[in-house]
């Protein structure tokens, strides 16, 4: 059984500290991903857990096992870079083969190790070439099978899609999931990229200033974002907040938008008055017919097709900015007048002084609200 244990973890740089009494457990066979901007300490976490450096304070634990002074070749670790870091005199084979051969596996041992991920990542027929005639794309999945044909029992994968296409970071998302549980090493993943965050965690670690901000499933931070950074962090296009104040009335806490009253039930009366910030994803609204209870007018402005959506861009009555996506093909007003619908189970509330979440209505408590 392979688990990760980060125990109260502080790295410095001189007087920076880079990774702040930061503690993180991860389960056996578990992918979890380390999710945030550039800069929150991500890459560094890695290479602690690497042995590549050490911390200041806290201790590390691989399977129960204390190794925080323990060298980094006894770890038991494959790890990929975003930058390949590809041995540029050995071809593919021979970079595939460093980690078996470290382990003084035999000839055979070794080919059939190599093939057998190369295979899996379907690069078994570039074995034969040096990393200058390998694409990007190639160049990735050589490093990443180099980190898996070891079978390492603990994988670290830093941001290893970063420097590749489009289209294959898309085919890598699909693939990735289906390799790393052939492999069945526990897994963290490190990455900028929500989607890919979403796509491949079982959880998702968030990760701000060297801090985990919020830890959960791909589903719980979606859906329960626990600040107003980390609900602008996920989705495209971005979360629409607007301040609001709510009122507490006899049928429940209710705001206004655009100067309809809406009515968010189970919101406690206490937050009435509190200036606040309600958050609505732009799939949580949907264009309705005037008359329609809870109808909110709007202008549409802007009207952009995104493939698989449209995204509507439109002003409240105070002008304040709005965005509404429906899927493609979906009818909705190009420019003019219009009305929206709140789907209020998915509504965010937050703090507007600390940014925290107060309450999603349906599963948290709390509400805000100033007209918008």
């Amino acid at each position: 059984m392979t688990t990760l244990q980060l125990e109260n973890i502080v790295k410095r740089y001189k007087n920076h500290t880079v990774l702040d009494n930061l503690s993180l457990d991860v389960k056996d066979g578990e992918t979890l991903v380390l999710f945030g901007p550039s800069g929150a300490g991500k890459t560094v976490l890695l290479r602690l857990v690497a042995g590549v450096i050490d911390p200041e304070e806290g201790r590390i634990l691989i399977g129960g096992e204390d190794m925080t002074d323990v060298d980094a070749e006894h770890r038991g670790i494959g790890m990929a870079f975003q930058n390949f870091a590809l041995f540029p005199h050995m071809d593919a084979f021979e970079n595939i083969a460093t980690p078996l051969e470290a382990k003084r596996s035999s000839a055979d041992a070794i080919k059939a190790g190599v093939h057998r991920v190369a295979k899996l990542l379907k690069i078994d027929h570039v074995l034969t070439h040096r990393p200058k005639a390998l694409s990007n794309g190639q160049k990735q999945r050589t490093a990443l099978a180099r980190a898996l044909a070891g079978s390492p029992p603990l994988l670290l994968l830093d941001d290893p899609l970063r420097n590749v296409d489009a289209k294959l970071r898309f085919e890598m998302r699909l693939e990735l999931p289906r390799v790393l549980a052939a492999q069945g090493a526990t897994v963290v993943y490190v990455t900028q990229d929500y989607k890919e965050a979403m796509a491949l965690g079982d959880r998702i670690a968030v990760m701000s200033d060297g801090r985990i901000r919020q830890i959960g499933t791909p589903e719980d931070i979606y859906n329960a974002p626990a600040d107003i950074d980390i609900a602008r962090l996920f989705g495209d296009p971005t979360i629409n907040l607007l301040d609001v104040t709510p009122n507490a009335e006899a049928d429940g806490v209710s705001v206004l938008l655009s100067d309809v009253r809406i009515v968010l039930p189970g919101i406690p009366a206490n937050t009435a008055g509190k200036s606040c910030v309600i958050g609505l994803r732009p799939e949580a609204l949907r264009f309705v017919p005037a008359g329609t209870p809870g109808a909110i007018p709007v202008s549409v402005e802007a009207e952009t097709p995104l493939n698989e959506k449209t995204v509507t861009l439109a002003l409240t009555v105070r002008g304040r900015e709005i965005l509404v996506s429906r899927p493609a093909g979906t009818p909705g007003p190009a420019s003019g007048s219009a009305h929206i619908a709140v789907d209020c189970a998915s509504a965010f509330l937050f703090d507007k002084e600390t940014g925290a979440l107060i309450a999603r209505h349906g599963s948290h408590t709390g509400t805000q609200g100033e007209a918008a």
